[in-house]
């Protein structure tokens, strides 16, 4: 397990781990980075309909344990079948959430849970980490109420760490490390409460 003092430090700092295939942990910091800008963030017009429609509930931090473990068990991508998230990731980022650091966004529909993300958040920063879906669009529709929380608390920054093609449909940009360095600086400093 990754100790909780150390997360919180790295994060503070722009770093970020990951789980290998090895089976150790290793951190990054990419250049560039990703970042989903609040007040630029774009709602698909199909997937506008799916929330006005109402099809799934939106919770917070009610599974967080359940929504990592389901991100840990989705494959990254075609060519990179396998997760980045083993068991020292879920128990320290587990541990995390227990302190209030690392918070869950979940899509419910008939009282089951079919979609998430979680991630952590510092000062006015949320570290978006990873999501999965069961259903279609239960993940974009918990990150559009990631954005719409994030934006009511007064967050300034939403991290995603790198853009992918998934992802830019909302507007996801790539910036320099000195520049998202500096974004950091300010939004972590601000006090916010997720």
């Amino acid at each position: 397990m990754i100790p909780s003092e150390l997360l919180v430090s790295a994060y503070s700092r722009g770093w970020f781990p990951m789980a290998v295939d090895t089976g150790e942990i290793r951190w990054y910091s990419p250049d560039p980075r990703g970042i989903l800008p609040l007040e630029g963030f774009h709602v698909p017009s199909r997937l506008a309909r799916v929330i006005r429609a109402g099809t799934f509930q939106i919770e917070v931090d009610r599974a967080f344990d359940t929504v990592i473990r389901a991100c840990a068990k989705t494959d990254r991508h075609d060519g990179d079948p396998g997760t980045w998230i083993d068991r020292a990731i879920i128990e320290s980022f587990v541990e995390l959430h227990r302190l209030g650091f690392a918070h869950s966004v979940e899509t419910w529909q008939d009282g089951r849970l079919v979609g998430g993300l979680y991630g952590v958040a510092l000062g006015g920063v949320f570290f978006g980490e990873s999501m999965f879906h069961r259903r279609t669009n239960a993940s974009k529709v918990a990150l559009a109420a990631l954005v719409e929380h994030l934006r009511a608390r007064g967050f300034r920054l939403l991290d995603i760490q790198w853009v992918t093609p998934h992802l830019e449909q909302f507007g996801a940009v790539e910036i320099s490390r000195p520049a998202y360095l500096e974004l950091l600086a300010e939004a972590i400093a601000l006090e916010v409460a997720f």
